[in-house]
């Protein structure tokens, strides 16, 4: 099964065999990310424009499992570390990491800068990286809220702009299955692989 959260405040559920989708939550606002639970497929995660990420079990969607409140814009973001910790990025630039079993918050992480723009998340079973609009990506231990590590795109040289300070920003950040390798890209179309290193 397929799912798609768009604008419209509509999760939909689909089927390869099926022309229209299976399933619909209709939501309160749009749509920023939808995600399975790594641990099982009828668990899901739906990051939302109204400040929350909503976790529904899709046997009954009349109403969520929970909802994860805590962040004070846009939740951009909702990935999966384990079948039990879910990481959300929000507009309000904070990482936050959640239990979806007990229904608690694991933590905030603040240091990037996030207010407009979707700057990516990806996730490790330890580490969360997302980018940053000072042109940044920061990786996260799950255990400490300060960044763990930060690398700073460097000058396009050939139209002498980017860096601290510029108006790009990380637009993508992507690890490595079972790797401390990520790739990463900015709003300028730069890519860069990057290793986090002990």
């Amino acid at each position: 099964m397929l799912v798609s959260g768009s604008d419209d405040c509509k999760v939909r559920i689909w089927s390869i065999n099926e022309e229209a989708s299976v399933l619909k939550i209709d939501m309160k606002a749009n749509i920023c990310s939808v995600k399975y639970n790594s641990g099982s497929s009828i668990y899901l995660a739906v990051s939302s424009a109204d400040h929350h990420v909503h976790y529904y079990d899709l046997r009954n969607i009349s109403q969520p499992l929970f909802v994860f409140s805590g962040q004070r814009k846009a939740v951009s973001y909702a990935k999966f570390l384990s079948s039990n910790e879910l990481a959300s990025t929000s507009t309000d630039s904070t990482l936050c990491l959640w239990d979806v079993k007990d229904n608690v918050s694991l933590g905030t992480f603040r240091g990037h800068t996030n207010e407009k723009n979707f700057v990516g998340l990806s996730v490790s079973s330890e580490y969360m990286a997302c980018g940053s609009e000072t042109n940044e990506v920061f990786v996260y231990h799950k255990a400490i809220s300060k960044p763990a590590a930060r690398h700073t795109f460097g000058l396009d040289l050939e139209n002498g702009e980017g860096g601290n300070g510029s108006s790009h920003f990380i637009s993508a950040v992507c690890w490595k299955r079972d790797s401390p390798t990520m790739l990463t890209a900015n709003s300028q179309g730069m890519i860069k692989v990057l290793t986090l290193s002990a």
